[in-house]
């Protein structure tokens, strides 16, 4: 019998603080692309439960859909670099 354990994703407590300020924000292009970006991380990952639901429920504060979140950011992307040297310059590109 193979048990369906959840596991701790290794940025999931740097994580929770991001999703805080999302929870807590607006929808500018700098936390759309944090919210793409962590649904992207945990689509599918066993796991960080709590992370999840809160990046659904700023979704639905934001009354968009994943979809739509997408479209808007690779349209950001395309424009514009969202995560530019200086606005958070310990950022280094932080997919996985």
């Amino acid at each position: 019998m193979v048990e369906n354990k959840d596991q701790q994703h290794p940025q999931e407590k740097r994580d929770c603080d991001i999703v805080e300020g999302l929870l807590q924000g607006e929808p500018n292009d700098y936390n759309l692309a944090e919210l793409a970006r962590l649904r992207i991380r945990y689509a599918g990952f066993p796991g960080a439960r709590e992370i999840q639901n809160n990046l659904d429920l700023a979704l639905q504060r934001w009354q968009m859909t994943e979809e739509q979140l997408f479209e808007m950011t690779r349209k950001l992307h395309e424009a514009d670099q969202v995560y530019r040297l200086g606005r958070n310059s310990q950022r280094e590109e932080d997919w996985s």
